[in-house]
């Protein structure tokens, strides 16, 4: 892990919105903070410590690709070809500088480039050696990708850098080891490097791959067609390059008296992060956001605050964003949030929702019904999943989502979007169907 100062990482700032006031005995407080990250690297600031830090070449990194190499990629025999192609272009979307490495991943882990339980350096030579070594890549065996992922944990963790990420590809579903294995993967990865998965034609398991990228606090899609590898990769690649600061977490703060209800990502996509805290002193925790570049996040925080008269007012909760270092100090990166509760005998400012806090609980709830309408219809309740998937349409209408609207009607005949009044469709083509559950958690923002 890199060592940083406040001076030299992106600055975050941090925006609360909600409504504060509560009726007589209300005790519920909902807010959606607001982070944004901007300058660091990607505007030419260093952001780790000068010996990790080249200048002008952005943060220092390292980079694992993990291809799926099992007998499946076989089939059809371009699939092969387009995952060797799509991994030279990620390769050739590399940063000068960073450490790398390429994993052939099948019923076993192996080095591709470099070997040796070494990473690459990126530069001119090292990337055409790298893409020549892909050429030795080849289908056949099965798959166990927690084998994958412990082999890039050892190489990525050999690099004293300040970026560690994976890049995951896979066709088929985990079927050469348990789900205990690939979790007790998961689990000793999870801090050590972020991960982004994705899941090549129709044959492997959604669960699985949406599983991995929210364990390791990556992004994960389908592509259904093998021809759209190449583009795929390098739009991941450069993203994981515009990357500048690792290990970021949302510290929270709460009275005496006051319960932490939950804590969730909610954009770009809904991702529940209250059962990953960890404590980081009285009444205080962490929660894990993973590596930041330039942009925003939106995050929905609900406390359970003490009762309290009218006219009363508290701070229900400080949200501020830290990178704990491994000596226990702990830089903060930007200004506080204040969450605050206020009680008032006005019927109409205690009932008002806060439109972001609204919009928010409405996009987390339109991912959940997604999930369950996809599960009902699988299980083949179509009473349970028409209702579900109706009210999906009707949240994607509401809320302007217009992509999820549009991966909804491909599995659904809309009657009336404003009432959630649609139709199962009697077929529907199964690579529709997982895009929309695999793309179920994207969310749009509230126009504020």
């Amino acid at each position: 892990m890199a060592n940083f100062s406040k001076s030299n990482v992106p600055q975050f700032s941090v925006d609360v919105y909600q409504n504060e006031y509560l009726p007589e005995g209300g005790r519920e407080v909902s807010a959606i903070v607001t982070v944004t990250a901007t300058g660091g690297g990607t505007v030419g600031t260093a952001v780790a410590a000068p010996h990790l830090y080249s200048p002008g070449a952005g943060p220092s990194a390292a980079v694992a690709i993990m291809v799926d190499c099992s007998g499946s990629m076989d089939y059809p025999p371009t699939k092969m070809r387009n995952a060797r192609d799509a991994t030279a272009a990620a390769i050739d979307t590399l940063r000068d500088g960073v450490h790398f490495s390429v994993i052939d991943g099948t019923h076993v882990a192996r080095e591709v480039y470099p070997g040796n339980g070494r990473l690459a350096v990126a530069d001119p030579a090292t990337r055409a050696q790298a893409k020549e070594a892909l050429r030795r890549l080849s289908a056949g065996g099965g798959t166990a990708i927690g084998t994958w992922l412990r082999l890039a944990d050892r190489l990525l963790s050999t690099a004293d850098v300040a970026i560690r990420h994976g890049i995951l590809l896979t066709d088929g579903r985990n079927e050469h080891e348990s789900p205990e294995d690939l979790k007790a993967a998961l689990e000793s990865c999870t801090g050590r490097f972020t991960c982004d998965a994705r899941g090549v034609g129709t044959d492997w398991e959604v669960k699985e791959v949406t599983g991995i990228a929210s364990a390791l606090l990556g992004t994960a899609d389908i592509v259904a067609d093998p021809a759209a590898l190449a583009a795929d990769f390098t739009q991941m690649m450069e993203t994981a390059m515009g990357k500048e600061v690792a290990d970021v977490a949302l510290r929270l703060w709460t009275p005496v008296g006051t319960a932490v209800k939950f804590v969730k990502q909610v954009a770009p996509t809904v991702e529940d992060l209250t059962g990953r805290r960890t404590e980081s002193g009285p009444r205080s925790g962490d929660y894990p956001t993973g590596s930041w570049g330039d942009e925003s996040r939106d995050y929905h925080v609900c406390v359970e605050v003490p009762t309290a008269n009218i006219g009363q007012e508290m701070l229900a909760a400080r949200v501020s964003l830290v990178i704990p270092q491994p000596d226990g100090s702990v830089p903060n990166l930007g200004t506080q949030g204040l969450v605050r509760a206020v009680w008032t005998d006005d019927m109409a400012a205690s009932t008002s929702i806060n439109p972001q806090v609204a919009h928010y609980t409405g996009q987390a709830e339109l991912a959940q019904v997604i999930q369950q309408g996809l599960d009902l219809r699988k299980a083949g309740d179509i009473d349970g999943a028409t209702a579900k998937l109706g009210r999906a349409v009707q949240l994607a209408s509401v809320s302007g989502n217009a992509d999820t609207a549009k991966l909804l009607a491909k599995v659904v005949d809309v009657v009336d979007a404003p009432t959630g009044t649609v139709r199962l469709k009697a077929k529907v083509a199964e690579a529709d169907e997982m895009t929309l559950e695999t793309r179920s958690t994207k969310t749009v923002r509230v126009k504020k």
